[in-house]
């Protein structure tokens, strides 16, 4: 039981302190791929704006890119730190000593050894109840 607990315990801290990002890509309104703690693959239609020169005008043209890459990220703990100890009152010292007196006297995960019922014998049976009233479990 004990082993378990610390398997659990230890499982906590480390998806606490997990990070996990994922990277989405969109072409469009539609979800083309998705990668979990790396960059999603693009689908090759990606213009990012990229400048076309036109001959005839020798002007510069623009072009809107229909894809976007999204990455969301699910950050953990950035620190674990254990409390320092605190100093304790008197009235709180005195708490916790009387505390544990009283419980290490009481003996409660002890088992008896010997049942408190052994020597007593139970009563005699004056008469048959059951048979007196023909009463029988079948």
């Amino acid at each position: 039981m004990q082993q378990s607990i610390a398997v659990a315990m230890a499982l906590l801290v480390f998806f606490s302190t997990l990070s996990v990002s994922i990277g989405k890509h969109y072409c469009g309104d539609h979800l083309v791929d998705m990668a979990f703690f790396a960059d999603a693959e693009n689908c090759g239609m990606e213009g990012s704006e990229r400048g076309m020169d036109v001959p005839d005008e020798g002007t510069f043209v623009t072009k809107k890119s229909c894809c976007k890459d999204v990455v969301d990220l699910y950050e953990g703990q950035d620190e674990l730190s254990v409390e320092k100890n605190q100093v304790l009152d008197t009235d709180q010292k005195v708490f916790i000593l009387s505390f544990a007196a009283v419980f290490s006297r009481l003996n409660l995960f002890e088992v008896q050894k010997d049942p408190p019922f052994e020597d007593y014998s139970p009563p005699t049976y004056v008469r048959d109840i059951q048979v007196l009233n023909q009463v029988f479990l079948i």
